[in-house]
């Protein structure tokens, strides 16, 4: 039975909303970038992780913080199992746009690890990825080649950042950025929870030729408090239904084409 992150009724907002933040990123943070998405300094972070430690809802360590209830190596998982049908829909059209010898950053998102399976039939790529996820699935596959940075897996997600992984990415280029994203809409565009993801694709879509955001639609009218980058500098966002007319709007605006993934996936699916 898992341990409940319910806070006492003396818990404060401040407490509050880092729980909050910890739960929508996928239960484990860094004090940094909690200190960066609430507006405060990392000094009042730790001393409200103090007060939730003591409270049994929170384990601090080094640089992060994490939910008593979640276990940091199933949030992946978790976020997998999430919309499996609408993602596995936009990595087949994802896949279909991508032809074989391309070149192509990749991140860490959930649905990022369906478009790598959906890729499982091309052969030649060069891939660029700091997900453990995708270089399993595209490693030593059809001639493909597949580049990591070096570093500390993050244990919630298998993600490698950091200044080293932002120094890697500076040697590459290619063809697609395919991003993930948390929150869509039409005031912030696109937008995320964790920074240190945050600057890692602003660096991934400084060094492709075409930038691809892959969301399923449960994201629309979400908001997150870090931007992705400027929105003006992705090319298309590939979704399983049309957003709602203020974000079609806005994506219109910005030139961002919009296009839908309609149909299930016949090869690649996630087992």
């Amino acid at each position: 039975m898992a341990l409940s992150t319910r806070p006492s009724s003396g818990t404060p907002a401040r407490a509050q909303e880092i729980l909050d933040l910890l739960r929508l990123s996928g239960g484990s943070c860094r004090i940094n970038a909690l200190a960066e998405a609430i507006g405060v300094t990392e000094e009042t972070v730790r001393r409200n992780i103090k007060r939730l430690t003591t409270e049994g809802l929170v384990q601090k360590f080094h640089g992060s913080v994490q939910l008593v209830e979640a276990k940091t190596e199933l949030s992946f998982s978790v976020r997998m199992a999430e919309e499996p049908d609408a993602k596995r829909r936009i990595a087949a059209h994802v896949a279909a746009k991508i032809p074989s010898g391309a070149s192509l950053f990749l991140d860490i998102g959930s649905t990022t690890a369906y478009i790598a399976q959906a890729l499982q039939g091309h052969s030649d790529l060069f891939v660029v990825t700091n997900s453990v996820a995708v270089a399993h699935a595209l490693a030593a596959r059809n001639g493909n080649r597949v580049f990591m940075p070096g570093g500390e897996l993050r244990p919630h997600d298998g993600g490698i950042f950091g200044v080293d992984a932002l120094d890697f990415i500076s040697r590459f280029q290619a063809d697609f950025a395919i991003l993930s994203i948390a929150a869509i809409d039409a005031l912030n565009t696109f937008s995320i929870f964790d920074l240190e993801e945050a600057k890692y694709s602003r660096a991934i879509m400084d060094r492709a030729a075409t930038r691809i955001v892959a969301a399923d639609s449960s994201k629309f009218g979400r908001r997150a408090p870090i931007a992705l980058a400027n929105p003006e500098l992705l090319d298309l966002l590939i979704t399983d239904n049309q957003p709602p007319a203020d974000i079609s709007a806005k994506l219109a605006e910005l030139e961002i084409e919009i296009a839908l993934a309609t149909s299930l996936p016949q090869t690649g699916q996630l087992t």
